[in-house]
This record gives structure tokens, C-alpha cells and sequence, in this order.
């Protein structure tokens, strides 16, 4: 049974608002408005409704958890970051909220390298072309 029109479009403004939300709360995180990253909560709370109706919401609409965005975000603004900044690996760990250690196993964990690597694989791929 298909989801009334109402419904759906609730979803999808739903949607539209987490992304927002999310793309508004990593620009202050990256120009050092905020030092801590929103958790689900956060994000609810901006949205003014309850967390636990966003994230069903989102996966309902996605078969993703609301993770999956945040990090996918996360993840891109890493890699632009390793690729075309010559800050340390440290220093954008901190602008993420990171610490070291914990950035590299992050980003090891969704690209499959540390970041250093990265950072030199994209600047082989620079020098070949």
C-alpha cells in the first residue's frame, strides 16, 4: 500500500531539513563557530521533532541510517580537505572534531586508507596528469 501524498511529502521535507541541517552544522564546525559535531538529538532538536521520528523518518525514506549522511559528508569534506589544503592531517582531524587517531580510523574505515595515503595517492594522480 503506497503512502498517502501527505505523508510523503512530509518525508521528503523531513529530508530536505536533515541535509540542511547537516550542511549548515559542518560549514560552523569548519569556520570554528562550533567544536562539537551534532549527534541525532541535536539535529532533532533544530528540526523541533523527536529524534526518534527523524531517524525512522530517514530510514524509512532511504533504507540509510542518519549516520550514513552525517559521515558521507564527513568523508567528503576529508577528502577535499587531504586533496587540496596543505594543513596537516592533525590540524583537519581538529577542524572535524577529531582527535588524530581517531580521524585516521575513521577515514581508514570508509576509504580503506589512512589518510595519508590518500593524501598521496591524490597527489600522484595531480603529478601523472
Amino acid at each position: 500500500m503506497a503512502l498517502p501524498k501527505k505523508i510523503a511529502g512530509r518525508q521528503q521535507e523531513i529530508m530536505r531539513e536533515f541535509l540542511a541541517v547537516l550542511d549548515n552544522h559542518l560549514e560552523d564546525i569548519l569556520a570554528g563557530h562550533v567544536d562539537e559535531m551534532y549527534h541525532i538529538k541535536d539535529v532533532a532538536r533544530v528540526m523541533f521533532i523527536h529524534p526518534t521520528h527523524l531517524s525512522n523518518t530517514i530510514k524509512e525514506l532511504t533504507d540509510k541510517s542518519p549516520c550514513f549522511f552525517f559521515e558521507e559528508k564527513i568523508m567528503d569534506i576529508s577528502r577535499n580537505m587531504l586533496a587540496n589544503t596543505s594543513l596537516s592531517i592533525a590540524d583537519i582531524a581538529r577542524k572535524l572534531t577529531y582527535d588524530t587517531s581517531n580521524f585516521t580510523k575513521f577515514f581508514k574505515r570508509f576509504e580503506g586508507v589512512t589518510p595519508s595515503v590518500y593524501r598521496a595517492q591524490t597527489r600522484e594522480i595531480v603529478l601523472a596528469d
